[in-house]
């Protein structure tokens, strides 16, 4: 598994897999400990927050689902840096993305990188997003920043991996409803490929 060459001390035992939903990971992962916790950051945190008090995982790997506007179909990604893109303060001046009254940085860092992979930013919202232009990030989704924020906060490593499901454009809806369920194989071929 590539995950043991980034991590040689972490078995696959107490890895958790983190996906949104079950179509993400398809069969492939029915024999690891995986956590579905449904779309957006409120139920990703709920249920990540859950997962770690019963589990006590050493290693936190999401894989899901994103649009990008510069990545292609069918690639996947690494994320390294997180945005919260829907939040939105500036009326009571605070800058685009930062969390007021809180020591959270708008740019959460936090996640290995994986060589060979892409490596980007994500921006994660509570929207199905459809047009970021020139936002500071590449690719979106709708629990990664969360996840992120909670495995650093526990002090666990995280890996992130996206399958571009759609260009994040006004096709994004159809082209996820079909790419969605290409995935799991994607991920298998990447993590599982002595297998």
């Amino acid at each position: 598994m590539m995950l043991i060459k980034q991590f040689p001390d972490i078995s696959l035992d107490d890895t958790l897999f983190v996906f949104a939903l079950e179509a993400e990971a398809g069969d492939v992962f029915a024999d690891v400990n995986t956590v579905f916790t449904g779309i957006g950051k409120v139920n990703a945190a709920i249920a990540l927050t859950k997962a770690i008090a019963a589990r006590r995982p050493r290693l936190i790997v999401n894989l899901g689902s994103a649009g990008s506007q510069r990545h292609g179909k069918g690639e996947v990604v690494c994320c390294t840096r997180f945005v919260q893109r829907d939040m939105d303060v500036t009326p009571l001046g605070f800058a685009r993305y930062q969390t007021p009254l809180s020591d959270i940085p708008v740019v959460v860092e936090h996640g290995a990188q994986i060589p060979g992979l892409a490596l980007e930013t994500c921006g994660s919202g509570d929207s199905f997003e459809v047009n970021h232009g020139d936002a500071p990030y590449d690719v979106v989704d709708m629990e990664a920043y969360v996840l992120a924020l909670i495995a650093r906060s526990e002090g666990i490593p995280f890996v992130c991996l996206k399958y571009i499901s759609d260009d994040a454009g006004s096709d994004a809806a159809q082209d996820w409803a079909v790419q969605v369920h290409l995935a799991a194989e994607s991920f298998r071929r990447l993590l599982f490929s002595h297998l």
